[in-house]
């Protein structure tokens, strides 16, 4: 087999690292006014709008400094850029019932200021209020934690519990780095970042659950090798498939990334983060903790042995065979000055056994021959005595 690279030996440095990165991720959240919420989460109109090609040129900075009197708005490029379509999102106050038909008015006759009115076209509009918004944002946080508690389920059931429970804590770590990442660089977080982390939870299960199935095979063919071993040869053995697979889907990731727009481009960011966070922590998180979980374990059973043996439990079976010895009145320390030893006394016992078969055999020739040579003369008594009858 080719060499094991002892992953485990770094596994402290990069649990801290694990929690510098989550920390730094929190400490994002609350320095940069928390989440950038798409209008997915937040109330607001979202308006597809055309610039007629040809007719009149419209780049994005000259679109977003003809809607400048908005506010806090959005503004997307859709598709290819000579098409001059964009996407204009914005939010809502929670107490104003007459915003959507007052902003599409307003976009509309500010688009037309700037490029005339019989160069912009309304493809769509979607409004969300603020009610549909909350419900949203309630099932969106419930999917995740049954999509985990199911995961544990599965995992507790497939191996054990210990196996399970470092699943979890490891699926919830990718899920932090990724909200953390989502903080500091204030990207927005709509339905597509969800999908993007319910894909990234079942990625980052799948790389775990395959070194965790090797595990559980190699602790049936390694079973005197200590458990450390055995979890850095499962590594080791499975780390060609892990790169493999994180590999081609990061190409066809970044793919997504570099050649989409709008919304699908930034579910390819999020998906290259998401890859990234959930190989690391497959190889650098999940594993270590059941180490670490196992090793607790076996010293609490030692301790357990300790007091209900005591310290000397390894010496028992050398005590017990020595207390053999003295029942059958052969001292401990070995067979005492003139007496023959153990070796010895084997040797003559094999030797009269020897002799004893070879007498009994020789017994049971003489007694075979005297039989025949008494049976021999009754034979010719009884011959002769027929003969004599026979003359009469």
């Amino acid at each position: 087999m080719k060499r094991v690279i002892q992953f485990t030996k770094l596994r402290f440095l990069m649990i801290i690292l694990s929690l510098l990165l989550i920390i730094g991720g929190a400490m994002g959240y609350f320095l940069r006014g928390g989440f950038n919420l798409g209008i997915d989460f937040t109330a607001g109109l979202t308006e597809q709008i055309q610039i007629t090609p040809g007719t009149a040129e419209a780049s994005i900075e000259q679109v977003r400094s003809s809607l400048a009197d908005l506010g806090d708005f959005d503004l997307q490029v859709v598709g290819n850029p000579d098409n001059q379509e964009f996407i204009v999102k914005v939010r809502a106050p929670s107490d104003d019932k007459s915003f959507q038909e007052r902003m599409e008015r307003q976009i509309f006759t500010l688009l037309a200021a700037a490029f005339d009115a019989e160069n912009v076209q309304v493809k769509q509009s979607d409004f969300i209020g603020p009610r549909y918004s909350k419900d949203l944002a309630v099932q969106t946080v419930s999917i995740v934690l049954v999509a985990l508690v199911l995961i544990l389920l599965y995992t507790a059931f497939r191996f054990k519990l210990t196996f399970a429970v470092a699943a979890v804590i490891c699926l919830i770590h990718d899920v932090l780095v990724m909200m953390g990442v989502l903080a500091v660089f204030q990207l927005e977080v709509t339905t597509t970042t969800v999908a993007a982390i319910l894909t990234i939870i079942g990625y980052s299960l799948n790389d775990t659950i395959v070194i965790f199935d090797r595990i559980r095979e190699n602790q049936g063919l390694l079973r005197d090798a200590e458990f450390g071993l055995i979890v850095n040869t499962s590594i080791t053995q499975s780390l060609s498939r892990t790169l493999l697979t994180s590999l081609t889907t990061l190409f066809a990731v970044v793919a997504i990334y570099i050649f989409a727009t709008s919304s699908i481009r930034d579910f390819g960011l999020n998906l290259i983060i998401g890859v990234v966070v959930g190989t690391y922590s497959t190889i650098f998180i999940a594993s270590p903790i059941v180490l670490g979980w196992q090793r607790s374990i076996s010293k609490r059973r030692r301790r357990r042995d300790v007091q209900r043996y005591g310290r000397g439990t390894s010496s028992l079976p050398h005590a017990a065979a020595a207390a053999s010895g003295d029942a059958a009145g052969v001292p401990a320390g070995g067979p005492a000055k003139g007496l023959p030893s153990e070796g010895a006394r084997g040797a003559e016992g094999a030797r009269g056994a020897e002799g004893a078969r070879g007498a009994e055999s020789a017994e049971s020739e003489t007694r075979a021959r005297v039989a025949v040579t008494r049976t021999q003369p009754s034979r010719h008594k009884s011959s002769g005595k027929k003969k004599k009858k026979k003359k009469k």
